[in-house]
């Protein structure tokens, strides 16, 4: 399948358009007087719909378009966990754990490490997260990407790594968070627009034409094992989806390692004007979160009767885009690109901000701001270029890359939320408690990977993280060190939430109760 004249026309015309909304975002910002607070966090000024918009965008990349579609059309509606509990944990973030960070005038989550423990424990963790971002986040995005690339308009996968690097580098090594976040405004208004398209013309070819009720009601009936979203032992794939576990179990350690405490989502909040903007923001994702299912899940399922010998169910969404007529295709090619390109620019920018912020200033003190923006773009271009050389050797044999991604990262998950979790809210813990809980979490997720297969990833990491709140509350209580006088006094923040957010809360809750007894 390839691109049209037309279609090729329509993605040009994105493509011009992202950049030159990028440059007038950019254009009242003089680069020799841009400092750290103006490129790494928008000078604290973004608006709750910026932070919304920005946190989905950096989120639903690849990895969830190509990745969840792929788990859609393996596994079923079950795979939409991931989004529909996140919406609840964003609330939760909100509302215990963005108090303290702006309370603190907190830039990045190593920075927390620093203030609350020490400059060892802020380091290691420094590292491990450039690393992770590096060699899982930014290799998943580009290589799910250009299969995505591959498949729709027939181009070669390494060059398609290579123009999502320069699109992504275009605007955002220049304008830093400020042009990336405000141009997400567009990428999520053509994600999700190019999304309910394809939706509808998806369920239409289910239906023959019928409509997409009808479609909807033919896949309920012909493919029911598709919508558990709660699966059981006897389930082929229960081993990723350990059945109640996804609402009460290791999910819930993920999911508040990677809303709560990953540099690369926070860095929206943590840039807004004040807290009730960052929570109105918050707030706005969540309820995004809740239609992401139905935009990139639900394709996939579809998938499976439009192209049911597909060798490889990533495949399913871009195959999906073959429904498309002359146009559209475009606009859903351009949709996936910019979802794509977002969260290259979104991690690139995190990358940079940590590596200069909380490692090359700690050994270059006392530069200038415009020398640390400028290491920061050179940080940006490093970490792409590692990410192009190591992506296909690390992906290409995957079936289903979304859940490679999410079982690695399980190995350090556990560890990190126990010590943000203690860090926060437990005065006693001490950097020595930390740095057991970082290094408990890869050895036991190890001894569970190597001699305890069967168990599920999901369960695993639940497990591992009780075992690192045991290891670390025991090596605080017999250890006693500064970290103790720099625990957060919780009592000088602020906890209180608008009618609003509360509201918004009691809807998601609604929202989910209801989708969980339907289609449990």
């Amino acid at each position: 399948m390839t691109l049209s004249h037309f279609d090729t026309t329509v993605f040009i015309i994105y493509v011009v358009g992202l950049l030159m909304l990028a440059l007038w975002i950019s254009r009242n910002e003089d680069d020799q007087g841009k400092n750290t607070s103006d490129y790494f966090m928008a000078s604290n000024s973004l608006p709750w719909w910026a932070i919304g918009a920005s946190l989905i965008a950096a989120n639903i990349s690849a990895e969830q378009i190509i990745g969840m579609s792929g788990s859609g059309y393996a596994i079923g509606l079950g795979i939409a966990s991931y989004e529909w509990m996140a919406a609840l944990t964003l609330l939760i973030v909100g509302k215990y754990f963005l108090p303290v960070f702006l309370e603190r005038n907190i830039f990045t989550m190593p920075q927390f490490l620093e203030q609350r423990f020490d400059k060892n424990v802020k380091t290691i963790m420094a590292v491990f997260w450039l690393g992770v971002y590096v060699f899982v986040n930014l290799t998943s995005i580009l290589w799910l990407g250009a299969l995505a690339i591959n498949t729709v308009a027939g181009i070669d996968i390494q060059f398609a790594m290579i123009l999502l690097a320069l699109l992504s580098l275009a605007y955002s090594l220049y304008g830093g968070l400020k042009a990336v976040a405000l141009t997400d405004i567009l990428q999520v208004v053509l994600l999700i627009t190019g999304g309910l398209i394809l939706v509808y013309l998806s369920l239409a070819e289910v239906s023959n034409g019928a409509g997409i009720w009808q479609g909807f009601q033919i896949l309920i009936h012909t493919v029911p094992e598709k919508f558990d979203m709660v699966l059981s032992k006897d389930h082929p794939d229960y081993i990723h989806l350990p059945g109640i576990s996804v609402l009460i179990g290791g999910m819930w350690i993920m999911n508040l390692s990677y809303w709560g405490f990953n540099q690369y989502i926070i860095q929206r909040a943590l840039a807004a004007k004040n807290i009730r903007e960052a929570q109105k923001g918050i707030a706005f994702a969540a309820y995004l979160k809740l239609l992401m299912p139905i935009i990139v899940v639900l394709p996939g399922i579809a998938a499976l009767l439009i192209f049911p010998q597909l060798e490889n169910s990533d495949k399913a969404y871009p195959s999906l885009m073959s429904l498309m007529p002359e146009g559209l295709k475009g606009l859903i090619f351009a949709a996936l690109v910019a979802a794509i390109v977002s969260s290259i620019s979104s991690m690139s920018n995190s990358i940079s901000t940590i590596f200069t912020l909380d490692i090359y200033s700690y050994f270059k003190r006392g530069q200038s701001q415009h020398h640390y923006v400028n290491i920061g773009r050179m940080a940006s271009l490093t970490g792409l270029s590692c990410a192009l050389i190591v992506a296909e050797p690390l992906l290409g044999q995957f079936d289903q890359a979304f859940q490679y991604i999410q079982n690695f990262t399980g190995f350090f998950t556990p560890g990190i939320a126990c010590i943000f979790i203690l860090g926060l809210f437990w005065k006693r813990t001490t950097s020595i408690g930390a740095l057991v809980a970082a290094l408990g979490s890869f050895l036991f997720s190890v001894v569970f990977y190597v001699f305890f297969e069967e168990i599920p990833f999901i369960d695993r990491v639940g497990y591992v993280f009780l075992l690192c709140f045991i290891f670390a509350v025991a090596a605080s209580l017999l250890t006693t060190t500064a970290a103790n006088n720099k625990a957060v006094n919780l009592n000088d923040i602020d906890f209180s939430t608008t009618q609003q957010f509360n509201y918004a809360t009691a809807g998601v809750v609604a929202i989910l109760a209801a989708l969980y007894i339907t289609w449990w």
